[in-house]
């Protein structure tokens, strides 16, 4: 008898958490959409999500900082939210939430903690949106467009306007273009409406018209026809790489500044979270992203040479396969490459050793660095093999790296997973470009020498990324408490 009152009990407890995710999703959503204040849960989104995943996430917080976070603790703190007056801003309510029950002040109202923990929120300007042009319309170029109408809320920041592709534009074409961007065999089905409108040559997304333009060169594009005036085009093709080349988008009318979503020559390689801040967009027009892999191990390795200091390391990526290679046996100009990329592990090179050094200029020459593809579709594996300056353990190593996830200028680059049982499809659909595995870290008896293992969504992860920097850009990022 006893044992079916607990069970009861129990059954109500969890109806009872349940009922405070309905409320609680509500208010996240009215949040948005009243007032663009985007709420998270240790920089986890949470726009779009359903009970289950509330539920989940409140179980991570408690592996992440030790300490129980109830739904009932975040959906009274999101109510106070709502009452409050604030500018568009990212809020991260499980910080929050966390920040008040460690307070010595037990007297201290919700409503009078809020007020002093974002006491500089009002001193934010009003932001201008950004019309935003994606050039090229792949496996990148269509999870920024997911994002980007995903996050639109009210449009107080980035306006996705138009999508230019070469070749004809017919309905057969949109049609084609609508269900690349509609189903997804990695990140499944796209959140929302597509519709062709054959007659505007455009797709309308989640209501919203944007413009498909066909075109064969940049700089015979005039994007005020459609009503798009000082835009950030994003370039997704890999066809331009260099400054000159890039400098083609700022001759077509309407474009005021370009972002390339790989690696540039000529122009500023930018790791979002680590170096966005050498370069002022007032001065600059054309940034680059760098790659996948860059933007994966470049937070923890600043980490590291922040804290304990690197002598010298080897980078070796265990990548999913990708576009460049072939799906049979056939020609390729590079070696290996043409082999089947789903039937075999491919070793072929990376640059992100090198290309680490345009975001940390202290690990110049330090690092060298090699790649393996591998027949998986997408998730990616960095490993790191550092000589240190300072001695060190697998516990201290893991304690620096979180206290970095928790808080400080790299929160949405690293996240510390408490998993023993990770694998790749697991991190699929991160937003973190660094997933640090921390069941995984060896150190030497000496201390001087460690391997960290790096898990990265070499697509998803890399689109956040990009679309961080392009908010950057564009100076339409809000206030922020993480």
């Amino acid at each position: 008898m006893t044992t079916n009152k607990t069970y009861e009990k129990e059954l109500a407890f969890q109806a009872d958490r349940r009922k405070a995710s309905v409320e609680f999703i509500k208010i996240i959503h009215d949040l948005w959409y009243d007032k663009s204040v985007e709420l998270v849960f240790f920089r986890n989104q949470l726009i779009d999500r359903n009970v289950s995943d509330i539920m989940s996430l409140h179980q991570y917080a408690y592996q992440f900082v030790q300490k129980p976070i109830s739904v009932f603790d975040t959906v009274e703190i999101a109510r106070e939210l709502y009452k409050m007056k604030l500018p568009p801003a990212k809020l991260d309510i499980g910080k929050l939430t966390y920040e008040f029950h460690l307070q010595e002040n037990e007297s201290l109202s919700i409503t009078s903690f809020l007020i002093e923990h974002l006491k500089d929120a009002n001193q934010f300007k009003d932001i201008q949106p950004k019309d935003v042009v994606l050039y090229g319309f792949g496996r990148i170029g269509r999870l920024l467009a997911r994002e980007l109408m995903a996050r639109t809320g009210r449009g107080s920041q980035l306006r996705l306007r138009a999508i230019v592709t070469r070749g004809n534009i017919d309905k057969t074409v949109l049609e084609k273009r609508a269900s690349l961007l509609r189903n997804d065999s990695i990140h499944g089905d796209f959140p929302g409406t597509v519709r062709v409108d054959e007659e505007n040559r455009s797709l309308v997304l989640n209501g919203t018209t944007v413009h498909m333009i066909t075109a064969s060169a940049p700089e015979e594009i005039d994007y005020t026809q459609y009503g798009i005036n000082d835009a950030l085009v994003i370039d997704n093709t890999g066809a331009f790489r260099d400054k000159e080349a890039l400098s083609r988008h700022l001759t077509a009318k309407g474009i005021d500044k370009v972002l390339l979503t790989a690696p540039g020559k000529g122009v500023p390689n930018i790791v979002h979270g680590v170096n966005q801040n050498e370069y002022d967009p007032d001065q600059v027009d054309i940034f680059s992203a760098a790659s996948c892999t860059t933007n994966a191990i470049t937070p923890i390795l600043k980490v590291i040479e922040d804290s304990l200091g690197i002598v010298s390391g080897h980078l070796e990526t265990i990548h999913a396969y990708t576009n460049d290679q072939n799906l049979v046996d056939n020609m390729h100009k590079k070696y290996r490459r043409g082999r089947s990329a789903a039937l075999n592990m491919v070793i072929t090179e990376t640059g992100a050793g090198k290309a680490v050094s345009k975001a940390l200029p202290t690990l110049e020459g330090k690092l060298t660095s090699n790649a393996i593809r591998v027949p998986v579709p997408n998730g990616s594996l960095a490993i790191l093999n550092l000589q240190l300056e300072k001695e060190a353990s697998v516990d201290g190593i893991n304690a620096i790296i979180k206290k970095y996830a928790l808080e400080g200028d790299l929160v949405e680059q690293i996240k510390f997973e408490l998993n023993d049982e990770l694998v790749s499809s697991d991190i699929v659909g991160s937003s973190a470009p660094s997933i640090y595995d921390s069941k995984a870290t060896i150190v030497r008896p000496d201390g001087k020498n460690a391997i960290l293992y790096i898990w990265y969504d070499n697509e998803y992860g890399y689109s956040h990324q990009v679309i961080r920097l392009a908010k950057h850009i564009a100076k339409v990022r809000r206030y922020h408490y993480y």
